[in-house]
């Protein structure tokens, strides 16, 4: 396995696509004080090395009337299922992220829902259904106070451990 080195530019690069994907190359090239050329070397090496995965439209869920989140807390009755029980969740389009946690839970999915019928009926004739799950605990999102992706500003001496492509 190995190491990319994330330099000062790479993260001043970072900083800026993760407060705005679509920021133009050149105007990250003159707030990086290099060419536009070596932002786009840079972005693309970024992306063959592992350390950016993407980037992707945001919809604020409200706008599309989905108007409950949850985060429902998933125990299984064998541990083991976990790959057979998250193949059933991925069908799921009300769950939107998934992790596979530490404690007396599994499994942490977080949903948007139309309402609360909504949420009861993913949860009684979707979720609960699923071989493998002995038990659900939902709660309900009164409000979502910080919303970001993740913060990579002043990072000093970063590496990223990842595979890299061979070639």
């Amino acid at each position: 396995m190995a190491t990319y080195h994330i330099d000062q530019i790479d993260q001043k690069i970072l900083s800026f696509l993760v407060k705005n994907a679509r920021m133009p190359f050149l105007e990250i090239a003159r707030e990086c004080g290099v060419s536009g050329a070596a932002i786009h070397q840079r972005v693309k090496r970024l992306e063959a090395n592992g350390v950016i995965t993407g980037s992707r439209l945001l919809v604020k869920p409200q706008a599309i009337g989905l108007n409950v989140c949850a985060f429902i807390s998933i125990s299984l009755s064998e541990a083991n299922k976990y790959p057979e029980v998250i193949s059933y969740l991925k069908k799921i389009p009300e769950i939107v992220e998934c992790h596979f946690v530490t404690g007396k839970y599994g499994i942490l999915a977080k949903v948007y829902c139309f309402d609360n019928d909504h949420l009861m009926e993913i949860l009684l004739n979707t979720i609960q259904k699923i071989p493998y799950i002995q038990s659900t605990e939902t709660m309900i999102s009164l409000d979502e106070a910080i919303e970001r992706q993740v913060w990579v500003k002043d990072y000093k001496n970063t590496s990223f451990s990842g595979s890299l492509p061979q070639g």
